[in-house]
């Protein structure tokens, strides 16, 4: 009898450790499909084409003839009037876009405009990053996005020091334009309202500041260089909402949803890159609500719920792009 209940315990160890191993086999072919353990040697070979083909697939109409920055000429002689309003066109806020554009710059810098191949990393703002060590391979790629307020300083090793363009909108300027990039840093203002070129425009030219109509109060004072900071062409937050996400252009006033500034990110690179890495993307599990949300700071889903973002719903598009292979993953998603 002894030897059957050897036998039997034998049996069940067996048992456990193919489930052991099943799991484990399992999960590896999860991380496999969603998680690109990025070679030291993204340097070698350049997959020109391949993002406007996997691109094409994804977003219906997909071209690269659009502007990433607003330019003032494109406006004095306007033929064709944009259809909708901001965030998906310029309708109506025209004049005080004028006074914006000229005196702002719409160039790339010839560091990345003379590359033969672009190679982008977009940051995002995930707890994922924390103790994630990805700093010296995040300050690998020509180019890296990052987003709204997210910190460097004090993070590099997480995150990285390299910024090429960093993304925002007036409430989420709170950071020092000097100490959390580059000399040459690109700010980027993604305007989702009228008021957003008024604040922009007060600001570098010192006028009185706008004050209502913010959800949150922007920065009364923003030490940035003009020639520094762009204005993101609508276009790309269209095609975000419009064939990503499947937003109707005219929403009722009562349901607002808007693309986040990090899918608008990954949509901008898609149009411009040769190859695009994200990392820090994804939420926590909606039953986690004590999990912090950012890398930098406290604040939990929760705090989200109110926000005019479906993040379940653009969790699902990365998911495809991770699944077409027209982007990879550095952090797990």
């Amino acid at each position: 009898p002894s030897g059957h209940a050897g036998g039997k315990i034998l049996g069940v160890l067996a048992l456990f450790l193919v489930m052991v191993w099943y799991s484990i086999y399992r999960e590896d072919r999860y991380i496999q499909l969603f998680y690109f353990p990025v070679q030291e040697n993204n340097k070698t070979t350049c997959p020109l084409g391949e993002v406007e083909k996997k691109a094409a697939q994804l977003i219906g109409n997909y071209t690269r003839d659009h502007p990433l920055f607003l330019q003032l000429k494109d406006y004095f002689w306007v033929k064709t009037p944009s259809l909708y309003e901001l965030p998906y066109g310029t309708k109506g806020s025209e004049d005080v876009l004028l006074r914006l554009l000229s005196i702002t710059h719409y160039s790339l810098p010839e560091s990345v405009q003379s590359l033969k191949c672009r190679r982008c990393a977009v940051v995002g703002n995930g707890h994922r990053l924390r103790n994630s060590s990805m700093g010296d391979t995040i300050n690998t790629y020509d180019v890296v996005i990052r987003l709204n307020n997210a910190p460097v300083h004090g993070y590099e090793q997480d995150v990285g020091s390299k910024t090429t363009m960093r993304l925002f909108y007036p409430e989420s300027a709170h950071f020092d334009p000097r100490t959390e990039n580059n000399p040459d840093t690109l700010l980027v203002l993604v305007p989702f309202k009228p008021m957003d070129f008024q604040w922009m425009e007060a600001i570098l030219n010192d006028k009185k500041r706008v004050r209502k109509g913010f959800w949150k109060q922007p920065p009364l004072i923003w030490d940035a260089n003009p020639e520094q900071v762009r204005i993101l062409n609508p276009y790309y937050m269209e095609v975000t909402a419009a064939k990503l996400l499947n937003l109707p252009m005219k929403q009722p006033r009562k349901v607002k949803q808007k693309p986040t500034t990090g899918l608008l990110a990954i949509t901008l690179a898609l149009h411009f890159c040769d190859l695009v890495h994200i990392a820090g993307f994804g939420y926590p599990d909606s039953a986690n609500k004590k999990q912090t949300i950012h890398y930098y700071e406290q604040i939990t889903l929760k705090s989200m719920a109110a926000s005019e973002h479906n993040v379940s719903h653009e969790a699902v598009a990365i998911k495809r792009m991770l699944e077409l292979g027209l982007v990879k993953n550095l952090t797990y998603f």
